[in-house]
């Protein structure tokens, strides 16, 4: 099986910035939301967790495999999106002229800023982690746990289901809810 798990909540985004790739720890509030995890999954069996070594996902997938003989290895191609200058950018949503909210209200239509990543290259970086080391587990039959982030989990899974990137939002990313892709 392949599972999917978003980090819990940072102060950053109860404050709905973009995050990126600063290395922004869980709140106290995101600490429960993965010990709340660990109860809920409890009975999920995971061979082997590969997490973002961005300390927010670093730190969910210590609490919820905590107790369990489950082996972490955390990866580059994992960190979330980077969002070059323009993270730490509040409220993008609400901002029509500000150049990362394409991304969330059509992806399909993004250009990346100069400083800040590509769909295309998210999609290749996951592609490539998904072919190398999630894939190939899976078919030996080890269930596989990824801790990541909203846009770099959306855009594992996009790529899971074939899906365009018109449909790169389609599945509502929470703190903390895991997702069984297969």
């Amino acid at each position: 099986m392949l599972y999917v798990i978003r980090h819990g909540r940072t102060d950053w985004n109860v404050l709905y910035k973009l995050q990126g790739q600063i290395d922004i720890p869980l709140n106290d509030e995101g600490r429960q939301m993965a010990r709340d995890a660990a109860r809920e999954y409890a009975d999920i069996n995971f061979d082997i967790c590969f997490c973002s070594p961005l300390v927010r996902a670093k730190e969910t997938a210590e609490i919820l495999l905590e107790g369990r003989n489950v082996p972490i290895y955390f990866d580059e191609r994992l960190k979330e999106m980077s969002f070059g200058n323009y993270e730490g950018s509040q409220r993008v949503y609400e901002q029509p002229d500000h150049p990362i909210r394409p991304l969330f209200m059509e992806p399909e239509n993004y250009k990346a800023p100069e400083t800040a990543e590509s769909l295309e290259h998210l999609m290749a970086r996951t592609g490539e982690f998904l072919e190398e080391k999630a894939y190939p587990l899976v078919k030996e039959g080890k269930d596989v746990l990824i801790v990541g982030h909203g846009a770099m989990n959306s855009s594992i899974i996009c790529q899971f289901y074939k899906r365009s990137l018109k449909d790169f939002w389609k599945e509502d990313i929470k703190n903390c809810k895991l997702k069984t892709l297969i």
